[in-house]
C-alpha cells in the first residue's frame, strides 16, 4: 500500500500534457471561456495605443503650470474640446490648454492633465491655481504593452479577464488546446439509473453522475459508457471501447478485492500496467492507476480465456498515445475525495494547463474535534468559510462514512489528518485541501 505522496508522485509522472502541435483547435474569441491557451499571444496594439488622459480635465503644458500656486495663478486659454473618440486638430503653444475627457488623446504639445475639481473655467480660458506633477493623468502609450510582446502565454486557461485582454488586442481566432475526452463508467450488479423503480438490494448509480459534473467542470469532455455489470466480458468490452475514445478511462467500483472486482484482472488480459492497486488514505484505500493502450502494448492472450474477442491491431491507429485508467471506489464519498485528490489535478495537467493543476492546501482553524484512527492519512469533508479573516474549517453535519453521500452537499474542503495523528482539537490549525467551488 503506497502513502499518498507516493501516490501523488506517480500519478502525476504518469500524465503527459497534451501536445501543442497535435492536439490543438482554433476557435471563435465567443467560445473561449474555460478554455486552455495552446499558444502564446502577441499583438500588433500597443496599450494605450496612444498617450490619453486619465481624467477629466486640461490638458497643459507642463512649463506653463509648474510655479503656479493659490498667490500667482495661471490663466490659459482654452483652444479646443476632446472628447473621447476625438482626434485633437491643434497643437498647443505656450499659454495654451485643451479641455479634455477621460480616455481622449492628448494633443500634441501637451504632457500633463489637470483635473477639472483643481480649475476655474474662465469663459475661453481656465484658471489654474495648484501646479500638477510632470506628465500627471496621462496615460503613456506602450505604457501598459508594447507591441511584439508575449500579451499571454500559452497554458493559461481563459478567463473574463483574459477573454477582455484578447477582445481588446483583436484576437478574434484562438488557438487553444482540445478537450481532454474522459470515459466514465460504473460498475456493479447492484447498480440502477435514476428513472428506474428500485428493487431490492439495488442502489441509484449517482457516481456516474457527479464524476460527469466534476470532469464538466474542469473543462474536459466527459464520455459516458454507463452501468457495466460484473462480469469480466462486457467489463472487457466497455474498456475497450473507452481506449478507442477518450484520453483517461474512469470507473467506480470493482477495485477492491472482492469474488467481483474484475477490474485489475481485465487491465492484465488488455496488456496494461498497474502502477497503483491501494492508497493508506481513508476514505479511499482501493485505488487503481494503470496504463493502457500504448503503441508498444500487444493484447495479453489471457483475454482470450474471458471469451472476449480482439486483435493486437484493433484501432492500434487510436491508441498511439498511452491512456491512464482510475479506477476508483464505488462507495460514493470515497469516489470523489480520490478524484478530488488524484484525478482532478491529473485531468487539469493533461489538459495543458502550465501551473495552477496542483491540488491546493490551506491551514484552517477547525471549528469541531477532528479524529482519526491514525493508521492512514484521513480526510474529514467539511465547509471552509471565512470569520472575521480567518479561515475556519467546520464539518458536515452526520456520519463520516464512505457510504454517505448525502452529507457531502456544500462540501469545499477536506481537512487532512496525517497518519499517526488521531486528534485535532476544536479550534485547532488544520490543514485543508480546497475542492469543489471555494
Amino acid at each position: 500500500m503506497l502513502s499518498v505522496n507516493e501516490a501523488e508522485a506517480i500519478i502525476f509522472n504518469l500524465v503527459q500534457p497534451l501536445d501543442n502541435q497535435l492536439n490543438t483547435e482554433i476557435i471563435d474569441l465567443r467560445q473561449a471561456q474555460g478554455r486552455i491557451l495552446a499558444a502564446a499571444i502577441t499583438s500588433k496594439l500597443d496599450f494605450p495605443h496612444w498617450d490619453n488622459s486619465a481624467m477629466d480635465g486640461y490638458a497643459v503644458r507642463y512649463e506653463d503650470v509648474k510655479a503656479c500656486n493659490a498667490e500667482n495663478p495661471v490663466i490659459l486659454e482654452v483652444i479646443e474640446e476632446i472628447p473621447a473618440g476625438y482626434q485633437p486638430i491643434s497643437t498647443l503653444q505656450p499659454g495654451q490648454a485643451a479641455r479634455i475627457f477621460t480616455g481622449a488623446v492628448m494633443p500634441a504639445g501637451a504632457d500633463t492633465v489637470i483635473m477639472q475639481e483643481m480649475t476655474q473655467p474662465q469663459s475661453n480660458c481656465v484658471l489654474i491655481q495648484v501646479a500638477p506633477k510632470p506628465q500627471e493623468f496621462v496615460r503613456k502609450r506602450a505604457s501598459y504593452y508594447h507591441a511584439g510582446d508575449e500579451l499571454l502565454p500559452a497554458g493559461i486557461m481563459i478567463n473574463a479577464p483574459e477573454t477582455a485582454i484578447l477582445a481588446a488586442a483583436q484576437c478574434n481566432d484562438i488557438c487553444v488546446f482540445r478537450k481532454p475526452k474522459v470515459a466514465i463508467f460504473s460498475t456493479g450488479n447492484e447498480l440502477v439509473t435514476p428513472e428506474k423503480s428500485l428493487k431490492a438490494g439495488q442502489i441509484v448509480d449517482s457516481n456516474q453522475y457527479a464524476l460527469a459534473a466534476l470532469v464538466r467542470q474542469l473543462g474536459a469532455e466527459p464520455i459516458i459508457l454507463g452501468i457495466v455489470a460484473d462480469e469480466p466480458k462486457a467489463l472487457a468490452e466497455v474498456v475497450k471501447t473507452a481506449l478507442n475514445s477518450a484520453d483517461i478511462i474512469l470507473s467506480s467500483g470493482g477495485v477492491s478485492v472482492g469474488d467481483y472486482d474484475y477490474v485489475e484482472q481485465i487491465i492484465q488480459a488488455l496488456a496494461g500496467e498497474i502502477h497503483i492497486r491501494s492508497v493508506g488514505m481513508k476514505p479511499g484505500k482501493p485505488l487503481t492507476v494503470a496504463t493502457l493502450g500504448h503503441k508498444d502494448s500487444v493484447v495479453n492472450s489471457d483475454i482470450d480465456n474471458l471469451q472476449v474477442s480482439n486483435s493486437a491491431v484493433e484501432n492500434r491507429h487510436l491508441n498511439l498515445r498511452q491512456k491512464l485508467y482510475f479506477g476508483l471506489p464505488g462507495n460514493p464519498v470515497s469516489a470523489l475525495v480520490t478524484f478530488w485528490r488524484f484525478v482532478q489535478p491529473a485531468i487539469a495537467k493533461f489538459s495543458g494547463l502550465a501551473d495552477g493543476w496542483k491540488p491546493v492546501f490551506m491551514k484552517a482553524k477547525t471549528k469541531q474535534e477532528l479524529r482519526s484512527s491514525g493508521d492512514r492519512e484521513s480526510y474529514i469533508w467539511g465547509k471552509l468559510t471565512i470569520v472575521d479573516g480567518v479561515y475556519e474549517f467546520g464539518v458536515a453535519g452526520g456520519s463520516q462514512v464512505s457510504g454517505n453521500l448525502i452529507n457531502l452537499a456544500q462540501t469545499n474542503a477536506l481537512a487532512v489528518l496525517p497518519p499517526g495523528q488521531n486528534l485535532i482539537p476544536a479550534a485547532g490549525e488544520v490543514w485543508v485541501l480546497l475542492v469543489g467551488n471555494h
